[in-house]
């Protein structure tokens, strides 16, 4: 199950990965939102568990099919972190510019919630990095072995 390359591995390395960038958000959160209350410290710990899921499954997808492309996991695994910090900046818009200004000062260059997508791409990119190098990427990922034969 956890040989290499395999479709568990690179789910259970970028679920392990996510859950550390998480749980590092959920510790140090409120140091940079004090206001920060239980329910976006529990959502951030599992937003970034959920997202090295994510990142993990999608290891399978090396091709683009409509663009005809090679996927790297250099591109694929940044692209969808940015994408996901993207949407859950919309879902938490408030709380996420509340935290900016708490750091960053009320109308400093930095201030703006969305750079929350280049996080996501950082982060991406890391567990993308870790998922492939011990799950290994594309279709050998979940290639199935035949069942055994009995014989007819």
């Amino acid at each position: 199950m956890f040989a290499n390359p395999s479709l568990m591995t690179r789910i259970a390395v970028g679920k392990l990965i996510g859950f550390l960038f998480g749980l590092a958000g959920f510790i140090f959160l409120p140091y940079f939102l004090p206001d920060a209350g239980w329910l976006i410290r529990w959502g951030i710990l599992f937003w970034y568990t959920t997202l090295g899921a994510i990142i993990g499954v999608f290891g399978v997808f090396t091709w683009h099919p409509i663009l005809k492309l090679p996927f790297p996991w250099w591109f694929r695994a940044p692209f969808l972190g940015a994408w996901m910090n993207f949407v859950l900046t919309f879902f938490a818009y408030d709380t996420m510019q509340a935290m900016m200004i708490s750091i960053f000062g009320e109308g400093g260059m930095l201030s703006s919630p969305f750079w929350f997508a280049a996080e996501g791409a950082i982060i991406g990119f890391i567990i993308g990095y870790f998922a492939t190098r011990f799950g290994g990427e594309g279709a050998k990922t979940v290639a199935v072995s035949s069942p055994p034969s009995d014989g007819a």
